[in-house]
């Protein structure tokens, strides 16, 4: 567990560790240079153990979870962000498909902690329509994006051999899930298992936040744009994800643009674009609301929100997009490589 000024929401992750129906073996707390009381707190729990890392990890966050991983002895390991409580039966959900030995890496659903302020609102739409539509389709063809780093379980064997958590991208857990799946291993996603995420408060966060995950989301393209021939269905995911960014201004501004080549009314335009948004996204919410016990009349009054997080996830896409598969290739520039936390 990766923790850098943590005490605030340690106590809840922790406590549900304890409350675990399988019980971790093990309970190792990084505190990664936190001047607060981090590293009070861990001790104050029976069995935690505390390593604090020799050298600075330089803001990566794999880092500091590989200074961990030498003190790890079970077959399996779970990094746990600091801010994420797991459901008391996660560990025992999450353990399930190593009893195949193909698989290396395990993820559950995630999702948000805390509903309150319009970027938490907007957050929780968008992890309840990707983890009820994006991942089970995924892991049907056996190939998901990605294994959140915040409750992801891992095969240690095949971690270590790999040399540990990839510090070369500003997301680890999606360099490791395509890297291994490239090399004919499989990552699984157990619906069944979830994990409860803090996430931005604010849009000054939430622009953090969303630039790390695109910038590092288009490293990985860089990188594995090669390996990916060997993962087609991995390919095809990933495709269409950059697909989407390319055609994601197109749609937004439809209700102003269409109507001047089309000839429609703004009127007539704007309920078309609506009622088709509204169609694609609904009927999957309520599913999602079914399937997790949600009020869907809490999740409807929170739909209008994820448009707000929609503008940076559009921006900051194309902004990772032009820094990382042009700029940085052409020398230009480095590229995001300091973990900056979203929250």
């Amino acid at each position: 567990m990766p923790a850098h000024n943590e005490e605030a929401g340690l106590p809840d992750t922790l406590d549900a560790l304890m409350r675990q129906t399988v019980k971790p073996f093990q309970i190792i707390v990084v505190d990664d240079g936190s001047t607060d009381r981090t590293a009070e707190i861990a001790l104050s729990y029976p069995g935690v153990q505390v390593v604090h890392p020799r050298t600075g990890t330089g803001g990566s966050k794999a880092r500091a979870q590989n200074s961990a991983l030498p003190f790890a002895t079970g077959d399996l390991v779970l990094p746990v962000d600091a801010d994420t409580v797991l459901a008391d039966n996660y560990i025992e959900l999450i353990v399930v498909p190593f009893a195949n030995p193909d698989v290396v890496v395990a993820a559950g659903c995630v999702l948000t902690k805390v509903t309150k302020t319009p970027t938490e609102r907007g957050r929780s739409i968008e992890y309840l329509f990707g983890f009820t539509f994006y991942r089970p389709i995924q892991n049907m063809s056996h190939s998901p994006v990605v294994c959140s780093g915040c409750c992801s379980a891992f095969r240690r064997s095949t971690l270590v051999d790999f040399g540990g958590f990839p510090e070369r991208t500003i997301v680890e857990d999606m360099d490791y899930t395509w890297s291994q799946q490239c090399l004919g291993n499989r990552a699984v996603y157990v619906g069944a298992a979830v994990a409860y995420a803090a996430d931005p408060e604010t849009y000054g966060y939430l622009k953090k936040q969303v630039w790390r995950w695109m910038s590092g989301f288009f490293q990985n393209v860089r990188i594995h744009r090669t390996n990916l021939v060997h993962k087609p269905m991995l390919a095809l995911w990933v495709g269409l994800s950059v697909w989407e960014i390319f055609t994601a201004p197109l749609w937004w501004s439809a209700p102003v643009v269409w109507p001047m080549i089309f000839h429609m009314s703004y009127e007539s335009m704007f309920m078309w674009w609506i009622g088709i948004e509204l169609a694609m996204t609904i009927p999957v919410l309520m599913i999602g609301a079914a399937r997790r016990k949600l009020k869907p009349l809490r999740v409807l009054a929170s739909l209008p929100f994820v448009y707000g997080n929609k503008v940076f996830n559009c921006y900051y896409a194309w902004k990772a997009l032009v820094v990382e598969l042009i700029l940085v290739p052409l020398g230009w520039a480095e590229g995001l490589h300091e973990y900056v936390m979203g929250r």
